[in-house]
């Protein structure tokens, strides 16, 4: 992570506010966020193995996990704070250079399996890392994601009927495409294929609000948008 006043300066009410920074302010220049509301300032969750501070918003299925490792060998487990058993999650340590881990649970098999969210890498399978998860907790070998005593943060999706749906599909090589059924319009669409290397794809009708939504920004990439 990197402290910096010029790129995000606060978290409002109504909103954001940005600095000065080229990354997120650039003159003339267009930029997208997607924002989620968690539960306001984290607090102690004790769930786990590990103390975690957790900022969780049961009603949209979101919350924000921190935690400290103790760089453990053997699966450690952190309070998550849904209430509700995670589909989808987002980790990372915060004091080091390193990829993202991501979780989702379309690609378990024995909790094994995760993708990363900087890279095109298909699914990877590590026996000895990832992953249990249940409507508390969810455990990690520590050592796997950080050292002992270095800073981790997690972000935690649950699925909430008519607001969110995590899932996976088998494409059709159509030009119609595949049709995955949610149950509502979503308004951001991510997809990434797991048996080969392939980017990462980032839709939402902000960007493009009439179909067809073939605005695309890529997870793994610092390319502009592409249609």
């Amino acid at each position: 992570e990197h402290a910096s006043t010029i790129r995000i300066q606060s978290f409002n009410d109504d909103g954001f506010t940005t600095g000065s920074s080229g990354d997120t302010n650039t003159n003339g220049r267009t930029f997208c966020a997607w924002c989620w509301k968690a539960g306001g300032a984290a607090v102690s969750n004790s769930d786990g193995t590990i103390t975690s501070q957790v900022s969780a918003n049961q009603t949209v299925g979101f919350s924000i996990v921190k935690w400290t490792s103790n760089g453990n060998t053997s699966v450690t487990t952190m309070g998550h704070g849904l209430a509700k058993t995670p589909k989808f999650m987002l980790l990372k340590r915060t004091v080091a250079a390193d990829n993202w881990f991501v979780y989702h649970e379309s690609i378990q098999t024995n909790n094994r399996q995760y993708v990363q969210l900087n890279t095109t890498s298909a699914t990877i399978t590590s026996p000895n890392d990832f992953w249990s998860t249940s409507s508390s907790t969810f455990g990690i070998r520590q050592s796997s994601i950080a050292a002992n005593g270095q800073d981790c943060i997690a972000y935690c999706w649950t699925e909430i009927e008519g607001y969110s749906k995590f899932g996976s599909y088998t494409g059709n090589n159509n030009a119609d495409g595949s049709f995955v059924y949610c149950g509502f319009k979503p308004a951001w669409v991510m997809i990434k294929q797991t048996n080969d290397s392939n980017n990462w794809h980032i839709a939402d009708s902000s960007r493009k609000s009439v179909n067809p939504v073939n605005m695309v920004l890529r997870a793994n990439l610092s390319n502009a948008e592409s249609a």
